[in-house]
């Protein structure tokens, strides 16, 4: 389900003059050139200027760019009217200068109206000798709206841009996009369990079985077998067969794996690398904060000014209006966590995210592995650390806090209910740091869907904090039934699927899964027969709900189930939930046992997901549920074998966790960890999970360079790639969960 679009240019673009538009020059026979005078040989009519000193020299548009500006759009050169056809390849190339050396360019092709999307986007760093640049793409849009356009403010000292040969050449051939997909041989590039399950997956043209070799740092043999081959894998069109090293219980470091002429990336038999993933998908969360300064001290690199606290260009989010016509009051509703590579705050990717942070902490508390202090006072070097609170605790209130903020005041026509989310009116552009930030924020309009995720995550801290801060506990619990009650009477508020500028729709039309969960963990919490009522006569509650996509912000209906199946009650019947997980898990585990890379994910018609990544690890978090209930082996090896996958045992051969195995995902789309755009900015923090394999390849960078994909192959790791390489909140929770149970079974 599409979450978001998104868009980058910014209203500098309009503020310059254009001049008279001269002719489109045709290139080639099948080539049309779109751009007017992109070789200044006596002129720069029809090129405009935002905030720089601009002019012809040696043939050349030059630019003296002033110094102590914030942001790359600050100053520009650009040119609009710009032809652009749905489907259509294009080629844009320049040659650029600058003086001194070090300057970074923000060169795009996007649209220079409202909401200024942006199709093409880099951001070359330009020398005094100068070089030439091209990229292509295909334009998702037709539009005679367009506009080629060089950002180059941003710079605490002026500087001189120079540009040159400017050509946006239409009608080019697609570019051939090839991954570099590394040995043939596919394993877990992190490391394995040394009492659990180890396999790995050979692409080959080979249809019949081949030795393999396990070998150790010294490059001795301490394993071998035969391997076993499965065919052709319809999730990524490779012939390949699978290899099971399971019986091999040794430990250490720099173990490769050879067959068929290749040797696999290096990798560790041993539990010290997921102890470290555990905390740093949970660590996550800090530096997403929103209204607070992010410490270097506590995360060295990733040090930042607050967001959103009213201080200039920030309007803040302390007194914020709602979207025209919804409402006529203001909220302060700092804090919580921005979603994504945005700066928006949405309260039902908020609640799932809250809930299964909370859930990862509630289930080390009654699983029979489960290890509360791993996640305690102390381990996440956050702010709170030392105030005797579990930190995990501690770092789910700030987002929580947020939540409670977004409710409807009493008095008001839909008192009780949840804005459905808050973020800048208009799209804003790569990079951003969120101090930076000028757009105007809004509310948006409450909904059913908001309002039982507040309900079901309020319901929930109220158990869980209780033994540490029974006012917070008490003021969750009167938030959630406040929430319950106005569900009740606004049973069918969505949000408009169109809603979508400055931040993502989040429509939801069907909010049975909602009023389930939060009835459940309302019960959970209280006791009370009337939730305990709501639960039984759900129709949802009898429902097989565990399809090849068990739960997502969307399809919540499995949060309740794994809570009332896992967490100690007296529902009537509630031997059949806990055996309706069992079921699930013995689909996804089936789906593991089936799939020759070994994962519990099956879409239908091998389209998939956009976020695939966490839609694997909710379907392990399932199987995970499963063993803590009946303590069967099987499940527990399912659940940790999925995280294979995630950590390089695939197709592309790549971990999707930043910071983790030889080649790893580190160029996600984000505004403020920006390093492919900016080198001055980091990339996200280790233990960032990026999407994944995503078939509607929705964004243009994706459109250009993955057309035809089959499955596993529609990633691409490109911060301009949002619909395939995106973090979110609640994909890293999902991570943060299955992270933690693979780390407690050492």
């Amino acid at each position: 389900m599409q979450r978001r679009r998104t868009s980058l240019l910014t209203l500098t673009a309009l503020l310059g003059a254009a001049l008279t538009a001269l002719p489109a020059q045709q290139a080639g026979a099948d080539e049309v050139e779109q751009v007017r005078n992109g070789t200044f040989d006596t002129t720069t009519d029809p090129w405009w200027t935002s905030n720089v000193t601009a002019g012809l020299a040696d043939g050349r548009l030059c630019a003296d760019v002033p110094g102590g500006t914030a942001n790359r759009w600050d100053s520009a050169i650009g040119q609009n009217d710009i032809t652009l056809v749905k489907g259509e390849t294009y080629r844009f190339s320049f040659s650029a200068s600058g003086l001194p050396d070090g300057h970074v360019v923000r060169a795009i092709v996007g649209l220079a109206v409202t909401p200024y999307d942006t199709w093409q986007e880099a951001a070359p760093v330009v020398t005094e000798s100068g070089d030439t640049y091209s990229y292509t793409f295909t334009s998702p849009v037709d539009t005679t709206q367009g506009q080629v356009a060089f950002q180059v403010g941003g710079s605490a000292d002026s500087w001189r841009f120079c540009v040159d040969d400017v050509s946006l050449l239409g009608g080019v051939p697609p570019e051939v996009y090839e991954p570099d997909t590394g040995p043939r041989v596919r394993v877990n590039q992190v490391g394995y369990l040394p009492a659990g399950p180890k396999n790995a997956t050979l692409v080959t043209d080979a249809t019949t079985r081949l030795r393999w070799k396990l070998k150790n740092a010294r490059g001795w043999t301490v394993a071998h077998g035969w391997t076993v081959p499965r065919g052709t894998d319809a999730s990524s069109g490779q012939n390949v067969h699978s290899i099971d090293f399971g019986s091999y219980r040794g430990r250490g470091t720099g173990f490769t794996l050879v067959a068929d002429g290749e040797t696999s990336h290096p990798f560790d038999l041993g539990t010290a690398a997921y102890e470290r993933l555990r905390l740093d998908a949970a660590k996550y969360y800090y530096t997403q904060r929103s209204g607070i300064p992010v410490r270097d001290d506590l995360r060295p690199g990733y040090g930042r000014a607050a967001g959103h606290v009213g201080v200039a260009p920030n309007q803040g989010d302390s007194d914020v209006p709602c979207q025209p016509g919804v409402c006529d009051y203001r909220l302060d509703v700092t804090g919580g966590w921005y979603d994504a590579g945005d700066h928006g705050k949405y309260v039902v990717n908020g609640g799932i995210s809250a809930w299964e942070l909370l859930s990862t902490y509630e289930r080390a508390r009654y699983a029979r592995t489960g290890r509360q202090d791993k996640l305690g006072d102390g381990t996440l070097a956050i702010p709170e650390s030392g105030n005797h609170v579990p930190d995990l605790l501690d770092e789910a209130r700030w987002e929580l806090e947020f939540l409670m903020k977004m409710q409807v005041p009493d008095g008001q026509p839909l008192a009780g209910m949840a804005h459905h989310k808050i973020h800048d009116e208009q799209w804003t552009g790569l990079p951003l740091m969120p101090a930076d930030d000028p757009q105007k924020r809004e509310l948006h309009p409450p909904t059913t869907a908001a309002t039982l995720n507040l309900a079901a995550t309020a319901a929930q801290a109220a158990r869980l904090y209780c033994s540490y801060d029974r006012e917070f506990a008490a003021e969750a619990l009167t938030a959630a039934r406040k929430a319950w009650t106005a569900a009740l009477a606004h049973p069918d508020v969505y949000a408009d699927p169109d809603d979508g500028t400055g931040g993502g729709a989040y429509p939801d039309d069907n909010v049975a899964d909602e009023f389930y969960w939060a009835a459940a963990e309302l019960y959970l919490t209280t006791g009370e027969k009337q939730f305990q009522d709501h639960i039984l006569n759900s129709p949802v509650h009898t429902a097989d709900i565990f399809g090849p996509v068990s739960y997502d912000w969307g399809n919540t209906a499995a949060a309740g189930r794994l809570d009332l199946a896992l967490v100690p009650n007296r529902l009537p019947g509630r031997d059949k939930v806990r055996r309706s997980v069992v079921q699930g898990a013995n689909r996804y585990l089936a789906t593991l046992r089936a799939h020759p890379y070994g994962m519990p994910y099956a879409p239908a018609d091998n389209l998939y997901d956009w976020g695939s990544n966490h839609q694997v690890l909710h379907n392990a978090v399932v199987l995970a549920t499963a063993y803590d209930l009946t303590g069967a082996r099987k499940y527990r090896d399912g659940a940790v074998q999925s995280m294979d996958y995630i950590l390089g045992r695939n197709a592309l051969n790549t971990s999707y966790v930043t910071g983790y195995g030889e080649v790893n995902s580190h160029n996600q789309h984000a505004r403020w960890y920006a390093h492919q755009l900016d080198p001055s900015q980091p990339n996200p923090p280790a233990g960032t999970l990026a999407g994944g394999p995503n078939s509607s390849i929705q964004d243009p960078l994706a459109q250009s360079k993955l057309q035809g994909c089959v499955g596993q192959f529609c990633y691409i790791d490109d911060i301009q790639s949002w619909s395939t390489n995106e973090h979110t909140i609640n994909w890293n929770s999902a991570l943060t969960r299955m992270a933690s149970f693979v780390a407690d079974q050492a």
